[in-house]
């Protein structure tokens, strides 16, 4: 494997742990979204995806099947292992995996693999999807992991779209909130720069910038950011102080195309916000377990 060139990978979607999709299914609409059918994975989970124009998505993971589950993380399965870890240390919502686009996630494993950041074995399924217009479609995937034993809650893979999902734009990529796409994930670490090495080979991006509240990296066109409890109080308004080392997902920061309408949707829904520079923010709730803001 030539290591002479890299080539950054793009933000794919984020996987949130939920407690229930009918609850957050709810959650979200109320927030504006469009969230697509409920699918089943192979391997015991469920979710229930709300698509993005600039080839992103959310990813609301619930379990399905407790005891698929189980059977599949004994066999090796990385992801419902990962999951379940999540759900165990942290509760049932969240954020535990960014995850990045690859035309070759074998590729990716090997890379993951010489860097000593394999996250476990290689992961391929296929799952069906259901569109609005009551058409089936199946989207398969090949998964590479990433991880670092030093941050137990949270984790990469890269995601080979075998076979995209059919996902139909003129209706799942419509959001009622004026959402066009992820601009920035957000993480936590009382010491950034310790997690600068895994978040680098694992985009695939050396480029780092750095700055007083922490450092982010380019992934496409969305950036991830790790951010001290500091920066985490000055951008976000929350408190996070006393919090375990180790990386953890705190907030989605979404580009829409007015905020004026975004306002005024939330406030026709009465959803709670705060607006803090120039972005709408919106505090966790049952069935969204991270903040999120929108005005990227």
């Amino acid at each position: 494997m030539s290591q002479s060139k890299r080539t950054a990978r793009p933000l794919d979607h984020l996987v949130l742990p939920v407690a229930d999709l009918a609850r957050t299914r709810q959650r979200l609409a109320a927030l504006g979204f469009t969230v697509a059918d409920e699918a089943r994975h192979p391997f015991g989970t469920a979710n229930a995806c709300v698509f993005f124009s600039d080839n992103t998505y959310l990813e609301p993971l619930a379990v399905a099947s407790r005891e698929e589950c189980e059977a599949a993380a004994l066999e090796g399965n990385a992801f419902v292992a990962r999951d379940q870890a999540f759900r165990f240390r942290q509760g049932a919502e969240g954020l535990s995996a960014v995850v990045l686009g690859t035309p070759d996630a074998a590729e990716d494993h090997i890379r993951f693999r010489s860097r000593g950041i394999s996250g476990g074995e290689m992961l391929e399924f296929s799952r069906p999807m259901r569109l609005p217009d009551g058409r089936e479609g199946l989207g398969s995937f090949r998964l590479s992991f990433a991880a670092d034993l030093r941050s137990p809650d949270f984790f990469l893979f890269a995601c080979q779209r075998l076979r995209a999902l059919p996902v139909d734009s003129s209706s799942l990529h419509r959001h009622g909130n004026g959402v066009l796409g992820i601009a920035e994930v957000v993480l936590s670490e009382q010491n950034p720069t310790d997690f600068q090495y895994l978040l680098q080979e694992a985009v695939d991006e050396r480029e780092v910038s750095a700055h007083s509240f922490g450092m982010d990296i380019q992934a496409g066109s969305a950036k991830i950011s790790v951010l001290t409890p500091a920066g985490v109080q000055a951008f976000f308004g929350r408190s996070i102080e006393g919090a375990e080392r180790g990386l953890r997902g705190r907030a989605v920061v979404f580009h829409v195309s007015d905020l004026e309408a975004t306002r005024a949707l939330f406030a026709q829904n009465d959803i709670e916000f705060a607006e803090m520079g120039g972005r709408l923010i919106v505090p966790e709730a049952p069935g969204q377990g991270v903040i999120f803001a929108f005005g990227g």
